[in-house]
């Protein structure tokens, strides 16, 4: 793919039945995030929370790279300041910003650099093409991964796992990052994982019911967040309610008639 103009899109968005295709569309520079990419990355991503009719997101990248991470050249002033702009619609690219209920999956090849692991960190499910090569390095250029790798890294692949790279900022292979949990599945034969990603969120969006799906995110988030007593708390009142549905009277049918259930959102 040809590089993008100045003014072209810097996030492809694409709806393909209830999922949204967001694609990381900066090839030509390894998809390095400028300040306008971050941007259309965080309205990519508030579309994906505030639109009912999406059920699941696919995050991925145009070219043979995820990312190469920040490009500093165009980025290097805001993050003296330590703080990107966050555009009125648009949500947290990392996810750092409370509550999140639409699944994502994420797709990554060739370079995942800096706050390309970052992204992955922040999606729910993660899969890699074979020729992916990781590197947390920002400890090499002086400064530290603000994206949540200090609290997300470890917690997904354990301590000394995450500490591993994070502090020395050397580079680890697919096989490495399926070992430590980074992610779930790693593509060989040359397969593609932006294909794959595809696979499981039309899982999502066409088997599941997507009202339960948004419940389940939120119970497993409220565990982690405010402990297990929390979520049991809410069991019963979520299954009252969800079982009230007109998709939870859509799945108690189609398991009576053993047919595939045909869920609306409602």
């Amino acid at each position: 793919m040809s590089s993008t103009s100045a003014n072209a899109a810097t996030i492809t968005v694409e709806r393909d039945g209830h999922v949204l295709l967001m694609g990381l569309n900066r090839p030509a520079k390894r998809n390095a995030f400028t300040g306008q990419m971050i941007s259309e990355l965080s309205l990519a991503y508030g579309l994906l929370e505030s639109d009912e009719d999406l059920w699941c997101g696919v995050l991925f990248a145009h070219g043979d790279h995820f990312t190469a991470g920040l490009d500093m050249v165009d980025v290097g002033t805001d993050l003296a300041s330590g703080y990107f702009t966050v555009p009125e619609g648009g949500r947290d690219p990392w996810r750092r910003d409370g509550t999140w209920s639409t699944p994502l999956v994420a797709a990554a090849q060739g370079w995942v650099m800096t706050a390309g692991i970052e992204l992955l960190l922040a999606a729910d499910i993660r899969v890699a093409a074979q020729d992916a090569r990781f590197s947390q390095l920002e400890v090499r250029r002086g400064i530290y991964p603000f994206g949540g790798a200090t609290f997300r890294f470890p917690r997904e692949t354990g301590w000394g796992n995450a500490m591993r790279w994070i502090l020395t900022g050397e580079e680890f292979d697919a096989a490495e990052a399926r070992r430590i949990g980074l992610v779930q599945e790693v593509l060989t034969d040359g397969a593609s994982a932006v294909e794959r990603a595809k696979e499981i969120a039309r899982v999502i969006s066409e088997r599941s019911a997507p009202l339960a799906v948004r419940t389940t995110l939120a119970s497993a988030h409220l565990a982690r967040e405010s402990g297990d007593a929390a979520a049991i708390a809410q069991l019963r009142p979520d299954l009252a309610r969800l079982s009230s549905t007109a998709d939870g009277a859509e799945g108690l049918r189609s398991f009576v008639e053993r047919r595939n259930a045909v869920f609306t959102g409602r």
